[in-house]
């Protein structure tokens, strides 16, 4: 899934002209968030029929540079390249809860500010944050980081479902492979889904997955509130969830009145009782269809939606995504 404006990039024939692609390269970068756009617009896939990137990786200073994988790689570009780029990509940063260096900082306002597209790929979109360049925009990051995001840039439009977003010059991506479904983007955008579909395939990839990252947030169990009065009756209702359950009977079970089961249910969940059900079915359906074959009446039966039909529509409100295109993408991913 992605917000995405109107372009007006050409599509369609791929241009014959170089672009200039820089990618930012930092002590204790991510090697493989370092590759994603290195891949899609690096000289493997150049072709009669593809674009032709001028792909500069730089440093604030160029040389020998550590990686998270515990070997380091060599930069020859300093941020100055910044200046000839049309594209400027920041994959994921090292430590969200670290500012970037100023001289960074500056060189993509300024990279912006005489319109070149600013791409932040995972936790890249805290460097754009920092850098004031999402302020009052919409902006996608990992789904486990949002909440921090959140508290910490709330002047930006975060939307934690989408595997990136697309806002005119500047663009986000949620976490790690969502990388390549944002550059892929870029082609596509520019070039035509013909050019992004070739690139895809080389690299072995969809070329446009649906959903968005909701599918792949961790649905865990709730703490119960170890001790508390309701937690025998949570665990019991999670392992009944085919059962009908609602507020009133649960109450009654608890000997409490709805108002202060209510109260109580709260606490210890922090959500609603109709709420905390839904997210409790659709976990087991995701566990079902990940390590089972069991089929979508049956998993729908199990989990308490009644029929396939229901499962399917709360899938796609939830998660933004078929329970089948979701078995596809994740078995045996458990």
């Amino acid at each position: 899934m992605s917000r995405t404006p109107t372009s007006k990039a050409p599509r369609g024939k791929a241009r014959t002209a170089a672009s200039t692609v820089a990618v930012i390269a930092f002590d204790g970068v991510s090697p493989f968030h370092l590759s994603v756009p290195c891949m899609v617009f690096g000289s493997d896939f150049s072709g009669p029929d593809l674009p032709v990137f001028k792909l500069l990786v730089c440093a604030e200073t160029p040389g020998e540079l550590r990686t998270t994988a515990g070997f380091t790689i060599t930069v020859e570009h300093s941020l100055s390249a910044l200046a000839k780029a049309q594209t400027v990509v920041v994959p994921s940063w090292r430590d969200p809860m670290e500012r970037p260096p100023e001289a960074l900082l500056k060189a993509l306002r300024a990279a912006h500010r005489r319109g070149a597209r600013i791409v932040g790929l995972c936790l890249g979109a805290f460097v754009l944050a920092e850098a004031g360049l999402l302020d009052g925009r919409p902006a996608a990051t990992h789904w486990a980081l949002a909440p921090a995001f959140a508290e910490r840039y709330p002047q930006v439009r975060l939307e934690p479902d989408v595997l990136y977003v697309d806002d005119g010059d500047v663009l986000t991506s949620a976490g790690t492979a969502a990388g390549i479904d944002c550059c892929l983007h870029l082609l596509r955008r520019d070039y035509g889904a013909e050019v992004a579909n070739r690139v895809a395939r080389r690299m072995v990839v969809a070329p446009q997955r649906q959903g968005g990252q909701a599918q792949y947030v961790e649905q865990s169990l709730p703490a119960a509130g170890a001790g508390h009065r309701l937690s025998a009756i949570l665990a019991w209702v999670q392992e009944n969830l085919g059962q009908p359950h609602s507020l009133d009977a649960l109450a009654e079970r608890a000997l409490m009145s709805r108002r202060t089961f209510t109260r109580h249910f709260r606490q210890i969940t922090g959500t609603t009782v109709g709420q905390w059900l839904a997210s409790q079915r659709l976990g087991l359906a995701q566990r079902q269809l990940e390590s089972t074959d069991r089929s979508m009446e049956q998993i729908a039966l199990d989990a308490g939606f009644g029929s396939a039909v229901s499962l399917r529509q709360h899938f796609a409100a939830t998660l933004g995504t078929s329970p089948s295109t979701y078995r596809r993408e994740f078995r045996g991913a458990a």
